[in-house]
């Protein structure tokens, strides 16, 4: 999954004099459906003729990793493949994945997959550009040299992963995430495809897009959010919230998958500028002691965490609640009814679970709430929590 670390300078509503923002906005976005076909020229336009395919066995198993390479097989382009890359990918699979890359020589990285893909192909491309770096060297490797060009081709719409140059890696000695990344590895192209996404089950549609609906959110509220990040953030929560619930329904549906994906790439660009908050922090230490799905564990918590948030966050919730179309309020509380819409909406895609159901013991509780506080993210959050109250949040979703 991939949250940045860092956020930009701004906040929700802009102030008379606008602050000074640096942002490096946008990589070149490839999209619509059958653009895969793309590939080979976007590989030569690297300056590479040759492609280091990293994915997972399962798209290799349903043949979405296979339409991609037919495409290189046709393009005469030579290419490895690395499909062994995990739900969470750890510190071990992205060494493992850069000595195999090393092995095949120059070439141009191609992340084919969810988020965990893309985000281990960006610490490949990292560590090849340094050899002798392993990813355990994380905090490092941001002042590293520069890694090999990516080219991100996502198969879900949520994480937003092709839009920034981090992944979010499990370091399991430590049980916890860390941030493995640099500028050079934030990918050269974002080719979105929603044809990839077709027929992709409803638990990992409502997975990944309640990750695509809570980045959005998530940077309305965020400390860091600036006219930018809030214009992606607010056209992003519109459109997922329009399109999830859609192509949950029906994998098939072209338009809805079209437009989720859409969403989600612009949410990442909000949450790239922005930075998230401390649904996000909880999620990742969530997932780190239990190993639950990103969007799932961010669902067990989302409501929870905005009605702990509105005080500070009420603009930011109004804001999100025009976008999912909120009939205004009758009692003026738009903080209240987004919270409400999202109920609804989890409710509608049957993710949100109780945490002794993601195999959460009472006893790790201690733990995931000092996790959640010390995760980078949670800096960004508008409400700042104190571990006991993270704690006694959890105790009631437990």
């Amino acid at each position: 999954m991939t949250d940045t670390p860092t956020p930009g300078a701004g906040r929700t509503t802009p102030p008379a004099a606008l602050p000074p923002l640096s942002l490096d906005t946008l990589c070149r976005v490839e999209f619509g459906p059958g653009r895969i076909d793309l590939l080979p020229d976007l590989i030569a336009d690297t300056g590479h003729h040759r492609a280091f395919v990293v994915t997972d066995r399962g798209l290799r198993a349903a043949g979405v990793a296979g339409r991609a390479l037919k495409i290189l097989d046709a393009a005469g382009m030579e290419y490895a493949v690395y499909d062994e890359v995990a739900p969470n990918p750890s510190t071990g699979n992205i060494d493992a994945g850069a000595a195999r890359a090393r092995a095949f020589g120059p070439a141009a990285v191609v992340a084919l997959g969810g988020g965990s893909v893309l985000d281990a192909a960006k610490g490949i491309s990292l560590l090849v550009g340094n050899p002798g770096a392993v990813a355990a060297d994380a905090d490092a490797l941001w002042e590293a040299a520069d890694g090999l060009p990516l080219i991100a081709v996502p198969t879900t719409s949520g994480t937003g992963a092709e839009t920034n140059g981090f992944g979010v890696i499990e370091d399991t000695a430590a049980c916890r995430k860390v941030y493995l990344g640099h500028p050079s590895v934030k990918p050269r192209v974002a080719l979105l495809d929603p044809e990839l996404t077709l027929g992709l089950p409803p638990a990992a549609t409502a997975a990944t897009g309640i990750d695509a609906l809570v980045h959005g959110i998530e940077s309305l509220a965020s400390r860091g959010a600036n006219a930018f990040s809030v214009a992606y953030a607010t056209q992003a929560v519109g459109m997922v919230g329009r399109a999830l619930p859609a192509a949950h329904r029906d994998g098939s549906d072209l338009d809805a998958r079209a437009e989720l994906m859409m969403g989600a790439h612009l949410a990442g660009q909000a949450l790239t500028l922005s930075g998230l908050g401390l649904v996000h922090g909880i999620g990742h230490a969530l997932t780190a002691h239990t190993g639950t799905p990103h969007g799932v564990a961010l669902a067990a918590v989302l409501e929870e965490v905005m009605e702990f948030s509105a005080p500070a966050a009420a603009e930011a919730y109004e804001q999100a609640a025009r976008a999912m179309r909120v009939p205004p309020p009758a009692d003026g509380d738009w903080a209240r009814a987004a919270v409400t819409a999202v109920r609804e909406l989890s409710g509608a895609l049957d993710i949100k679970r109780p945490l002794r159901e993601l195999g959460a013991d009472r006893a790790q509780l201690p733990d995931i709430a000092a996790g959640a506080v010390a995760d980078a993210v949670t800096k960004n959050a508008p409400r700042l929590p104190e571990q006991a109250e993270v704690l006694e949040l959890l105790t009631r979703v437990y």
